[in-house]
Order: C-alpha cells, then structure tokens, then sequence
C-alpha cells in the first residue's frame, strides 16, 4: 500500500499542507510546504493544538457515539434497528470530519490506539455503503417515514435541501487524509467507489443536478491529485458549470442564481460560497480556466470592501446564514458561523497560491487568530456555531449542537495550520505565518532547514535561523503584514485612525540587509549559509480600527487591534460586569501588559474610560470614571456569559447605559420560555429600531404556534400599577415570529391572576411600543398572556410597566 502512495507522491509531484499529490503539469504556481514538514514549539498555536488532539478529538468522537451518528451508520448496514435517527441527513459528514483530524493528528503524532480506532470507524461506514457505492445513511437504512428533504429516489430533491453530494465531498476529503497519513487503503477504496458511482449518474447527457451545498468540487479535485483519474477533474467542473444553467431552478442561498463565471458578488449562504469560490480555484489552477479566476477575484473584492467582519467572520445575518446587503455587518446579531471561517481560510489561501499576493495572506491571518479561533472555547470541549462581536449576555458556549458541522470542522482543522506558515515557488520560499517553529523544505536548489524563534502575536521580533542551506542560492520572501504597514484590511471597510507607518528592520546577521517590496513581501535573494540569522522586527503598535461610515452599526464606535488580535471588551475584566455602558475617547491612550494567568495568558489593553446608567423620570445619565480592560476577542466567553463588546464608543449616543432602577429593571422575569438568557430582554431598557432588531437580547416562543404562552413581572415589592407598553418581536416575512393574535394582561391578588380592569388599549402592531391603560391596581406581581397566532409564534423586546 506504501508503495502505491510513494509511486502517486513521485508521479504527481509536490504534496500541499493536506497532504495532496499534486498534478505536475496544471496546478497552483505556488505549493504550500506540507505541515508534516513544520513543526511548532510555539505557546500560542501548539497548546491550542495539542488540546485538540488530546481532548477535542476524543470528544467529539464520544459525542458522535452518544448521539447516534455512529449508529447510522449500523443501521444503514442492517447491523440494528432503525428506531430512532439522528436529526440531519448530513451527519455522516460529522464523523468523515472527525477521521480527517484525526488523521491530520495522526501524521503528526503517531496514536496506534488512535489508529485502530479509524479503522474500526471505516470498517462500520464500509458496511454501510451500496453495493454500487453509493453512501447516504438516511436513506440506505429505510427509516418508516424519509427525512423531508430526502427524495424517494436518489440525487431528486430541492439541490438546497439534499446534502447527497455534500456527504460524498467530506467523505473523498477525509479519506484522501487517512491515505496519506496511515498508507491504507480502506477508506480510499470506500471514497473512490462512492465517486464511480457519481461519474456514472452525473454528467453531461446524466443527471442534471448541482451540489445545494457545495464541497463535492474540492473533494473531487482532491481524489483527481491523487489518483491522476481525470474524470473526477471533470465532474467537478460539471458540477460548477451546471449552476444556474441547468434544469432546476437555482437560487441566491446556494449561489445557483447564475453561472458562476458571471457572479461577481457574494451572496447567500456564506459557507457554501466560500465552499465553492474555493472549488473554483481548485479547478482554474488544475484546468487553467481563466473565468473562474476572474469571477473569483471579483467576489473576493467584493467581501472585503463591504461584507468582512473585523475579526475576518463572513456571514452577517442567521436568515440563511447568509451575506448580508453591502456594509449590512450587525454586531449582536452576527451570524459569523466558525465553519464560514474555515471555509474562509480555504479560499483565501487558494487566491494567494495562485497569484502570491500577501494581501490574501492578511486574511487568513486576521480570521485564524481571531473569527476561526473563537470558535473554540480555551479547554477544547465548548464551542460557539455563530461568533458575535457583541453580547448582552444571551450568548454562551455550547457543548454540542444538533447541526454539530462546525465542531466536527474545527477538529479537522486545527492539525493543519502548520501548512500555512511556507509556501514555495521554484526557489522561492515564502513565509506567510510567524511561529515558533523548526522546517524542514525541499527547493529545487537543495535542503533548507529553518527555525522561527518568535513570541508572536505578542512580540514583534522574528528570528529565522538557517540551520542548513542549500549550496545554491535561493529567495526569502518575508511577509509584510498588512497591519504593519498602517493597511487595516486590504480595501476601503476598516481603516487605521494612526496612519503613520512605523519603521520595520531587516537585519543579517546583526546588519540591515537591502531589499525589495513585492507584492507585500521583502524579498532577499542570496547564497544563504548555514548560521545565517535573518531577524525581523514587525512595529506591534496599538491601533484603534474605524470602520467604513457606511456600517451603521459602527457608528461613533472604533475597535482596538493590536498585530494581528482583534480586541474585545467582556463583563469579568470591567466595573459591575458591564461593558456596553462604556465609552473610551478616541483620543485616550491605551496601555499593553502580559498576563500569563488569565485565559492561558493573553496581552491585555487598558485605558482611562467612563460608563453611564440611567435614572428615574429624567434623560439626564449617571456617569462614573474607571478603567477599561480589553483581552483578545477570541479569548472571550471562556468564563461564563456576560457582556461583551469588539466595537467600543467613543460617543455616548452610541453606548447603551445601566437600565434605571425602574418597576420592571428590579422585577423577577419569568416566562413559559425557559431559557434564562432570553428573560433578560424584557427590562434591560433597549430602544429597538424595529420589531425585526436583533442586536439585543428578545423573548420568543419560536417555534410554539397557536398556543397560550406568558411572561411575568414578580416586583421587589408591592407597587400601585396602572399601564404598561409592550414591544413585540416580529422576524417576518422570513423568519417565525409574528405580532401575537392577542393578549391579557393579569395582576397578582391573594395567590391568583386577575385580570386588569382595561380603559384603553392600543391596537397590536409592530415597530412601536404597544399601550395599555388599566384601573390602578395594587400588587405583587403582573403577568402577560400572550395568544400565538395560528402558523406562527410570537416575541418581545421590552416590557414597560407604570
């Protein structure tokens, strides 16, 4: 089997950070130096590594059991009952992903009981597959009712809904990875199988349907390197090439509104997008088609001059876990899911091999420290699907998700991100990441050996030491970032309010060595020798980030960055826990100082600030000096929910001050929706802008319909009570929520509910505070009985009592 492998490897050229052979003849000018070759000692990247393998690996394994998702897999082979299914057809795909981190683990920490537990796994999935290769649980085991978006025959379903072939591109990406960890065969055979099939029924003059949710294309390619079998090559484009040019009708949401080569803008599903925009350069850099590049490159623009989070998160709103409208970036409502981050990195590191442009590099830097890494809580075990840039509370980590993808993808992901640090092109060589680390890379000009010696993202200072060179001569090129050259992101959406480049030095052994700029790059061409110490002293300057006067959710608001880490101010490091009541002037000065026992040590910013709180029948605010305290943002929610901003005012119509000591801010909430997080909305005195506005903290009933359901006020005390104004929630057209049907407001007397005695109540609608005027009642306590309408449910966003 070895020799199989060694023989693909020789024939097919250079192997990628995946472990990919690559074609000799069309691929990527430039190649990523494989991650098996770069070894971090870093304490930054290999603790977070480690704690991958040692427990987010074996957890989301056990998770995987427990949940059933193994157990699919049986049932599909007859081995048990069907009874009782996981929730989403494409939870195969959680334990394809799983085996490909793990395998990614494996090539670089040998775990024999590892091992033999993957081939336990492959040898249950190879039971479950067709005789003809084809391998989608949910159907193959003929559970009594199908799934609602499986059709009765095979591939017939709304492409948006079936995830027939998303399933077989996370099957042919992780069993590419187990090949080349392990030199097995077993999961290969299952993959290649499963893509005959595929080469049967799909193609031209076959079937005529597009992936809904794209990877198909990439793992296609994937299978095409490694095998040299140029079909799969083919279907892949065939794939790309039927979207919004076949015999379904296509859509936004899954990119399948037009041909590819004529979109030219992000939209719809964030994670599919990037997903395919991803595949597209698979295919341009194996076929050298050049529309796909073109239509890439104007997506990519796109994203970064309107539709880029600062921390580097792409999605902005849940409805769809889609693009947003152009400088649509909500903060509280972020959608930013982890997986559209991973999927982020694919391709932004795809556009840099084709064209060696460090402003791609700037990217994938700016989400790997900060949208990809928070995905992950600090103990490996919590995690977060959407990644806000502002909490009211309402957020919290979870343990698993029932759409566990972004877990399963982090898992596969983390083992992989010594791939990004090299790249090479003929002689040469280009670092992109700054770690800790020891390389070992093969130049047509001979052996390197290399060490990084670095404290980075902390330090600035770099030293390369050549530790064995090649007797040619060869190029460095040392990427410039692009934070260090006062370039915020590459386009116009966030800008630097410090404009002033600093100094960055070069030296060669101990001496300033000449160079040139290239494309964001320094570039040195020598005969390098062994001893030779390259340093690089990046200004790690504290920068106060603007965003573009067009995202109107950062009005009067600047963000603090520091290197690479975008900052965030959160509960636990600040006065009474809160932190959107504060305001910092854009002028004031911000300190920097290490702490090596918070949050497994992170730099710290502090600056001089203020907070505001409301008081009782007057506009007038309270307002009290302290200090600010900022930590890195992807270290936020790592204990416990609280607040949290990334976006700080610097005006205070922009803050949101401590609710007053009102009737209700002092109330008990409780609700026939149990979740504890939503009852803080009801008093916390925010004026929404609309019943659809999400960035704050809202009750819902979702997804109850044409129930009774209530809310209600226990008061601190007797109070005399006489109306009350309600906020309602409502998502439409798109989402649950609908203004309620009706409703009666009760009041507490000797242990019952009574209701109010009413002298005028407003109409329900929505986008106003609702009122109601009752007779004066004295009173413990009021409660809310709120009608859902008949095909929907209901919310609110605040609730006022007099």
């Amino acid at each position: 089997m070895r020799n199989f492998r060694l023989s693909i490897v020789l024939a097919t050229g250079l192997i990628t950070q995946t472990g990919i052979a690559q074609d000799a003849q069309h691929d990527y000018p430039i190649q990523p130096v494989p991650f098996t070759k770069v070894h971090f000692h870093d304490a930054f990247w290999a603790p977070k590594i480690e704690v991958n393998a040692k427990v987010s690996i074996p957890y989301t394994l056990q998770k995987c059991r427990e949940t059933g998702r193994i157990d699919n897999f049986l049932k599909a082979a007859g081995k048990m009952p069907v009874g009782k299914i996981t929730e989403y057809p494409f939870d195969d795909t959680d334990v394809y992903k799983l085996i490909e981190g793990a395998s990614y683990s494996l090539q670089t920490k040998p775990d024999p009981e590892l091992e033999k537990t993957l081939d336990t796994l492959i040898s249950i999935i190879a039971d479950a597959q067709e005789p003809d290769g084809y391998l989608y649980t949910f159907r193959t085991m003929k559970p009594d009712t199908l799934h609602p978006w499986i059709s009765p025959k095979r591939w017939e379903k709304t492409p948006d809904l079936s995830h027939e072939l998303y399933n077989c591109g996370h099957l042919y990406e992780a069993a590419v990875a187990h090949y080349l960890a392990t030199g097995k065969r077993n999961f290969l055979d299952i993959a290649l199988k499963n893509a005959d099939l595929l080469l049967r029924d799909f193609g031209p003059g076959k079937a005529a349907y597009f992936p809904g949710h794209q990877v198909v294309e990439m793992g296609l390619a994937r299978l095409y390197r490694v095998t040299g079998k140029k079909e799969y090559l083919d279907l892949a484009k065939f794939f790309l090439d039927i979207r919004g040019n076949g015999n379904i009708k296509g859509s936004e949401y899954s990119q399948s509104h037009k041909m590819v080569t004529d979109q030219h803008e992000a939209v719809g599903h964030a994670v599919r997008a990037a997903y395919m925009y991803t595949g597209m350069a698979d295919v341009a850099a194996l076929t050298g088609n050049k529309e796909y590049i073109n239509a890439i490159q104007d997506i990519w623009k796109d994203v970064m001059e309107h539709k880029l989070y600062l921390t580097g998160g792409i999605g902005a709103t849940g409805h769809g876990e889609a693009f947003g409208a152009a400088y649509q970036l909500p903060n509280m409502s972020a959608y930013a899911e982890t997986c559209a981050s991973i999927a982020n990195v694919y391709w932004n590191s795809r556009m840099f091999l084709m064209n060696g442009d460090a402003q791609y590099v700037d990217v994938l830097e700016r989400i790997l420290y900060n949208g990809l890494l928070s995905g992950v809580s600090l103990s490996g075990d919590r995690f977060f699907y959407p990644n806000p840039l502002a909490s009211m509370g309402q957020h919290q980590r979870s343990a698993w998700f029932g759409c566990a993808c972004c877990i399963s993808n982090m898992t596969r992901f983390m083992p992989s991100v010594p791939g990004y640090v090299y790249a090479k092109k003929e002689n040469d060589l280009y670092v992109n990441l700054y770690v800790a680390s020891t390389s070992d890379i093969e130049l047509p000009a001979g052996k390197l050996q290399l060490e990084q010696v670095t404290e980075y993202p902390w330090k600035g200072q770099v030293g390369m030491l050549i530790k064995e060179a090649p007797s040619k001569s060869f190029t460095i090129r040392l990427r410039i970032p692009g934070w260090a050259r006062q370039e915020a992101v590459p386009g116009s959406l966030y800008a630097f309010l410090d404009t002033q480049r600093k100094p960055i030095r070069i030296l060669l052994n101990g001496k300033a060595v000449e160079y040139k700029m290239e494309k964001g790059y320094a570039v040195i061409n020598r005969s390098w020798k062994k001893g030779d110490k390259l340093e690089l002293e990046l200004p790690l300057e504290i920068e106060k980030v603007i965003a573009n006067q067009q995202v109107k959710d950062n009005i009067n608001r600047f963000a603090l960055q520091r290197g690479p880490i975008v900052y965030c101010i959160e509960g636990p490091d600040n006065k009474d826990n809160a932190v959107n009541n504060i305001v910092v002037d854009r002028s004031a000065g911000i300190q920097a100082n290490y702490e090596p026992e918070l949050l497994n040590g992170v730099m710290v910013l502090t600056a001089k600030g203020s907070s505001t709180k409301r008081q009782v029948n007057t506009t007038a605010l309270l307002r009290s000096e302290q200090t600010v305290k900022a930590i890195p943002y992807y270290s936020w929610n790592n204990r416990g929910a609280g607040e949290m901003q990334v976006w700080i005012p610097y005006a205070e119509s922009a803050a949101l001050p401590m609710p007053a000591p009102t009737i209700a801010s002092k109330s008990k909430v409780s609700s026939s929706q149990k979740n504890p997080r939503m009852l803080k909305g009801m008093n916390d005195q925010y004026e929404p802008s609309s019943s659809q506005d999400r960035n704050s903290i809202y009750l819902h009933w979702w997804p109850k319909e044409n129930t009774t359901e209530w809310v209600q006020y226990d008061f601190d005390q007797p109070q005399t009570v006489h109306s009350s104004k309600f906020y309602w929630f409502d998502d439409g057209p798109f989402g649950g929520c609908r203004i309620p049907a009706g409703y009666q407001l009760l009041y507490e007397k000797d242990g019952n509910w009574l209701p109010v005695e009413v002298e005028q109540q407003d109409a329900i609608t929505k986008d106003a505070y609702n009122s109601i005027r009752f007779k004066p009642v004295k009173t413990k306590g009021l409660r809310l009985e709120v009608k859902l309408p008949e095909k929907h449910s209901a919310g609110m966003h605040e609730w006022i009592v007099n």
